[in-house]
């Protein structure tokens, strides 16, 4: 259970990602601090303290109440599927999910390798496809690329790699772009500064 007595705890994912959303916490009025790298894990602020993980646990430690709030992209959060609070949608870190199959490919859909099984299965469900998915944790266009799979489900985000590697997006499930989580509990027991602090980033996105 979050306690509104102690500093306000944000989940930061590592990366790209990790300095907007601090620009855009601190235009909010944040005093958050990550110094010393990102080998440091927790940065203490004047504001609160910052905890730096993989962006794919930010839906986690946010879910189970560790962290107060956090910042995810959306796609990370449709594989999650965590019981957050998905209040403000800050518009940078955008990408596209899709589908992608080798250029030209015409043929049945059997199998589809993605590290979004989730986002996937739900996918295929949609399109009345039984496609059988195959859980990868690399680069999962190796496996349209050697005949793994005939098609894959993946993040895309200047389709560089897809045109260097002759691979061609056929679907685009959504758009993704980074997203302000907090956790249910601590919206009403920290209210009066979740409420204003969601405001501001919402002014700002």
């Amino acid at each position: 259970m979050p306690d509104a007595g102690r500093p306000l705890v944000v989940a930061l994912p590592k990366g790209r990602v990790l300095h907007e959303a601090l620009a855009a916490l601190r235009a909010a009025g944040l005093d958050l601090r990550v110094e010393g790298g990102e080998r440091v894990l927790r940065h203490e602020g004047p504001s609160g303290t910052v905890l730096l993980m993989r962006n794919a646990d930010v839906p986690t430690f946010v879910g189970l109440g560790v962290a107060d709030a956090g910042v995810v992209g959306k796609d990370v959060l449709m594989e999650a599927d965590a019981a957050v609070y998905e209040p403000v949608d800050l518009g940078f870190a955008r990408c596209r999910m899709s589908l992608v199959r080798p250029a030209g490919a015409h043929g049945p859909i059997r199998r589809v390798a993605s590290k979004y099984p989730r986002v996937t299965a739900r996918y295929l469900a949609e399109v009345g496809s039984d496609a059988e998915i195959v859980a990868l944790k690399g680069n999962v266009e190796l496996a349209a690329l050697t005949g793994l799979a005939d098609a894959v489900v993946d993040v895309v985000q200047t389709g560089a790699t897809l045109e260097a590697n002759d691979l061609a997006e056929v679907d685009v499930l959504f758009t993704s772009t980074a997203r302000f989580v907090v956790n249910r509990a601590a919206l009403k027991v920290r209210s009066a500064e979740m409420k204003p602090l969601i405001a501001r980033l919402r002014s700002g996105a």
